[in-house]
């Protein structure tokens, strides 16, 4: 496996660096959530991405939320808009859903709300770095698989970062004897069965064992195809509907199994994707 030894680094440094971000604004939301206890509420938030340009010139500029209070509507909408770079289909309506939540939130005393003014500033920085280093990694991953032979970019939504994480963990083909559902079980997307007389629970937790990189990319890879290629989004449709309990978790990792066998299909015939359409489209 020498020869995928370098962009496998690359593709575990880049999984390693979405770990720590995902950490990083899990600390962050927490600690905006003291500083404003409504502005991280989904029914309630002003932005539709809480990590947004806008969203983070609010959370470093404001001081404390009286100051939103404080500020004239007319003026808080201007600078809203200016900060979105007039891109808000209503500013008014984010600056109305802004106060409502600068109003409604608990106040910290004032000492204790600098600190954590202070703390959300620094993890607005470090989320900017490791953003930063995601798209360098990805950059480094791009150039690397232009000497890459394969077809996986042909499949809609799968781009080179995680073309290059699929093939970079299963490595040659051969030693899976071709077999699809070796390259599965492999990538631990297998359950264990809960199942007692005629009763079959929903609760068939996947194995806690195979290879959590290539499990994460093929993941990745059918959450972007299930949107783009019909064939998958019936069936990730399909799956979901099958179920009342961890519906979109389940049928991501069916979506991610059945991904799997296009895969090696295409790894081992090295043909382009053909999109098929789905009956009644």
């Amino acid at each position: 496996d020498e020869h995928y030894l370098p962009l496998r680094s690359l593709t575990r440094y880049r999984y390693h660096l979405v770990k720590e971000l995902v950490r990083v604004k899990s600390y962050c939301v927490s600690q905006i959530y003291l500083n404003a206890t409504d502005y991280t509420q989904p029914h309630k938030q002003p932005f539709s991405k809480l990590f947004s340009a806008t969203s983070q010139a609010v959370l470093l500029e404001f001081a404390t939320m009286d100051e939103i209070v404080a500020m004239p509507f007319e003026d808080l909408v201007e600078w809203l808009d200016v900060k979105g770079k007039r891109r808000f289909a209503h500013p008014e309506e984010n600056a109305r859903k802004l106060q409502q939540v600068a109003e409604d939130s608990y106040r910290l005393p004032q000492d204790w709300a600098a600190v954590i003014n202070d703390i959300i500033a620094l993890n607005l920085r470090h989320i900017s770095l490791l953003e930063d280093l995601i798209r360098r990694t990805d950059d480094a991953i791009t150039a690397q698989m232009k000497d890459v032979p394969q077809t996986l970019e042909t499949i809609p939504g799968i781009g080179p970062v995680f073309a290059a994480g699929i093939i970079a963990e299963i490595g040659d083909l051969a030693r899976f004897d071709y077999n699809e559902a070796q390259v599965a079980s492999y990538a631990g997307l297998k359950w264990t069965r809960s199942q007692s007389g005629d009763f079959e629970s929903q609760d068939t937790p996947l194995t806690r064992k195979g290879n959590r990189f290539l499990r994460y990319y093929l993941c990745e890879a059918a959450q972007l195809v299930r949107l783009y290629a019909p064939e998958y989004k019936a069936y990730y449709q399909r799956k979901y509907n099958e179920v009342r309990k961890h519906q979109h978790k389940r049928a991501i990792v069916l979506t991610a199994r059945k991904l799997t066998r296009l895969v090696v299909r295409l790894l081992t015939t090295n043909e382009p994707y053909r999109l098929r359409q789905v009956p009644g489209d």
